[in-house]
């Protein structure tokens, strides 16, 4: 994996280049444990909707938002633009606290349920993907704050 250079005319990879380049090629992470996530949620039932409701907010929108950025990424939407590289910084620590919360909740919410029913393995799987995605997020933050400094 390649490190993103300062030098050229833009820090941010477009094409292929977004598979191979640190740390955009944690996107794919992304959205695998965010569609996990996601699918687990639905699925599983929790005494308090409402807290449900934020982590399925929460898996969903940054399902979108990596989707959206890793498309853009790969048709050089960003044109070499250096506001791309503050953006991107800033959607990875938006959805690293967002899936922080989440992970939390769920967790809190499936320690509540403690039944081994199915939904219950639901939710400690569900539990499972949310960290590990909050784990790839602050990864990738991490590394988009080192491309920004270095840009």
């Amino acid at each position: 994996l390649a490190m993103s250079s300062a030098a050229s005319t833009s820090s941010l990879p477009s094409g292929l280049a977004v598979l191979t380049t640190f740390p955009d090629v944690f996107f794919i992470p992304e959205i695998i444990f965010g569609g996990l996530v996601w699918i687990l949620v639905a699925s599983s039932r929790i005494p308090i909707p409402m807290l449900q409701g934020w982590v399925m907010f929460v898996s969903v929108f940054c399902f979108v938002m990596s989707s959206t950025l890793l498309l853009l990424y790969f048709c050089g939407a960003h044109g070499g633009s250096g506001s791309w590289v503050i953006l991107d910084v800033i959607c990875q620590e938006v959805a690293a606290l967002f899936y922080l919360s989440a992970a939390v909740l769920e967790a809190y919410l499936t320690y509540l349920i403690s039944a081994p029913t199915t939904w219950y393995r639901e939710n400690i799987a569900a539990v499972v993907f949310a960290f590990l995605a909050t784990l790839i997020y602050v990864i990738h933050k991490v590394g988009s704050l080192l491309r920004w400094k270095s840009s």
